[in-house]
């Protein structure tokens, strides 16, 4: 019997593997990744020229992405009938094999394997390894501490109702918006609303060639790509001050 490992690899940059990521990824005979059709992939981007001349690959291409809502009863099951698929694919594959699935970040959280994770249960061992979250390497790139003392952090998807995304960013100190893209200018807005969008910043690409980090106020909002985070960072009591 085989086993399905989810391999996180970090935020983007090879060399924030783990090293248990790396020899997962530089040993594997069969590697299965997610990608929009046509494209290479993040995460078979991050392991270029890890991989062992005589790998198999199993592109694993999204029937849809961002061409219709996600909300919408069509995005839903295309995007079930697809994970059903595959994971069915991959667990007859695993019934003689190992074979990783690359992650960005770390698998559990937000990782598109997770689709996957709760079709695999009890029908093949799954291994997760660890990764860094992107989040991490973004506000390493920023160069100050998201959190001090007491502060609370909140992550939040850009992809809320503005109404609610500008309550959350009024009742949490560091804030960490994903899935960004699309839905930038509806977190301008609502984090102007919160009096939170001077102390914002956008993180392009983190970890990444082409990293960008730029004060989120000081650019269009239409100018954000795919793979971007907003940070907030909190305000809280520094390790110096007094007790």
């Amino acid at each position: 019997m085989g086993r399905i490992i989810c391999c996180g690899l970090g935020p983007g940059d090879p060399d924030m593997m783990s090293v248990r990521a790396d020899r997962t990824v530089r040993g594997a005979r069969h590697v299965a990744y997610f990608r929009k059709k046509g494209r290479p992939g993040q995460a078979r981007r991050i392991v270029e020229g890890m991989l062992a001349a005589d790998v198999t690959e199993y592109p694993m291409e999204y029937p849809v992405t961002t061409e219709i809502a996600f909300d919408t009863p069509e995005y839903v099951q295309l995007l079930a009938g697809f994970y059903d698929e595959w994971a069915e694919r991959l667990a007859r594959l695993a019934r003689a094999v190992d074979v990783v699935v690359l992650c960005e970040g770390d698998p559990y959280f937000y990782g598109s394997f997770m689709h996957l994770h709760m079709r695999l249960q009890g029908r093949v061992e799954i291994e997760v390894i660890a990764g860094i979250p992107g989040m991490v390497g973004c506000w390493n790139g920023v160069g100050q501490p998201i959190a001090l003392g007491d502060d609370v952090t909140t992550v939040l998807m850009g992809t809320l109702a503005e109404d609610e995304l500008e309550r959350r960013m009024r009742d949490s100190d560091a804030l960490v918006i994903m899935k960004t893209g699309r839905n930038l200018a509806k977190v301008r807005r609502a984090l102007a609303a919160a009096g939170r969008l001077d102390d914002a910043w956008l993180v392009e690409r983190g970890t990444m060639p082409g990293e960008r980090v730029v004060r989120l106020a000081e650019i269009d909002a239409a100018d954000c790509p795919y793979f971007a985070i907003v940070l907030v960072h909190g305000k809280g009591r520094h390790p110096d001050a007094a007790e």
